[in-house]
């Protein structure tokens, strides 16, 4: 104290603190701001979307059984036996598009999303293959389809209608399985294949939660925004496709299915065979290309275990019935749906016909190719 007056130095902690408080604030104020702008970057590209891709066919409800859950179906076309497209784990019914369109022309088909998956509802309901068939069961039976069926199954879409000719077999005429998934096929895998299985199926899980935040406020629409193209599809498909999968519901619905596949293995395997139903295995020739693949999938497992599906396990697909025949498809992956849909629709033509003929067709030459 110099003649009476006190000196006091500037209290620079609290004016640290003011500053803080300010950038903090800043801060939040940026993060709601980006979050108002990625919410409503969704919400108008959702409504464009939706616009733009209308639902195909219409929504039926399951009833009280099912919690009143509602399946979306679209069926065309006049005939019988009827078509019915199932689709492999994580691609909406749009995916049978072209498919539909040339059976449409012959007989009645009819493509659905099975619960969470495009225009249908989500449900809690464990998405085992035999839940998902009690589902398809009850939808066609709401929805006024008539059988017997001829069940199309793509990939995991095998493992359901292997289930459902077990559950319901007077119901069904026949089968074409397009490169299915077959029971074994885990047990088959190398070790390195099975544990990046596994990570996959918990990177799934991870993805749950952040899912629908990465969803609801644009960032996963941002991210994919030049996405949507792959072999045999057009960007416009792409997108539509993009469109109905980017939804929570889609996420959960996919995942629950991957994270139940083993049990939907066990079902599969307690479904039995097809008898004297007419069978066509179609089988892809070609492994599927490094580009396509996740960063870090073990390639030449893939390519190794691709010999075991192709000369082993898809060969015992095909015996499954006395009538059963195996088709090479060597020009398309495992995505034969989009890549060689002709091959699909010739497979189900050949079906329809051994089906709706009225003495027993013979076994065709096992191991012959889809001709282009």
């Amino acid at each position: 104290m110099e003649n009476g007056t006190r000196t006091t130095k500037p209290r620079r902690p609290g004016r640290l603190k003011r500053w803080l408080g300010r950038g903090l604030l800043g801060l939040l104020i940026l993060v709601v701001l980006a979050a108002i702008l990625g919410a409503s970057y969704q919400a108008l590209g959702n409504r464009a979307d939706a616009r733009r891709f209308p639902q195909q066919g219409k929504s039926v409800s399951l009833g009280p059984a099912f919690d009143n859950l509602a399946l979306s179906i679209d069926c065309r076309g006049e005939g019988s036996p009827t078509v019915v497209l199932d689709s492999g784990l994580g691609v909406p019914a749009v995916g049978w598009n072209p498919v539909q369109t040339e059976v449409a022309k012959f007989t009645r088909v009819c493509s659905y999303d099975r619960a969470g998956y495009g225009w249908s509802g989500r449900t809690s309901a464990p998405r085992t293959s035999t839940q998902i068939v009690k589902e398809l069961h009850a939808l066609l039976e709401a929805a006024g389809e008539k059988g017997p069926y001829i069940l199309v199954g793509h990939s995991f879409g095998g493992y359901n209608v292997r289930v459902y000719n077990g559950q319901y077999p007077g119901d069904v005429a026949g089968m074409v399985l397009v490169d299915a998934s077959h029971e074994d096929q885990n047990d088959r895998m190398s070790p390195a294949l099975q544990e990046f299985m596994k990570k996959s199926i918990a990177d799934l899980k991870r993805q749950q939660l952040l899912a629908p935040l990465l969803i609801r406020f644009g960032i996963a629409r941002f991210s994919m925004r030049n996405k949507g193209e792959a072999p045999g599809v057009s960007k416009e498909f792409g997108q539509e496709m993009l469109y109905l999968e980017l939804q929570p519901k889609f996420i959960d619905a996919s995942a629950g299915e991957l994270g139940s596949f083993s049990e939907s293995a066990s079902e599969v395997r307690a479904a039995g065979n097809l008898g004297d139903k007419p069978l066509v295995v179609l089988t892809a020739g070609k492994s599927t290309d490094a580009s396509q693949l996740p960063a870090g999938f073990p390639k030449k497992e893939f390519d190794d275990f691709h010999e075991i599906w192709v000369n082993d396990l898809q060969v015992k697909e095909a015996h499954l019935s006395r009538r059963g025949e195996r088709i090479m498809v060597p020009d398309s992956d495992h995505m034969i749906p989009f890549e060689r849909p002709d091959a699909i629709v010739a497979a189900i033509h050949e079906v329809y016909r051994a089906s709706s003929a009225s003495d027993a067709a013979k076994p065709g030459e096992t191991g012959r190719s889809a001709p282009r």
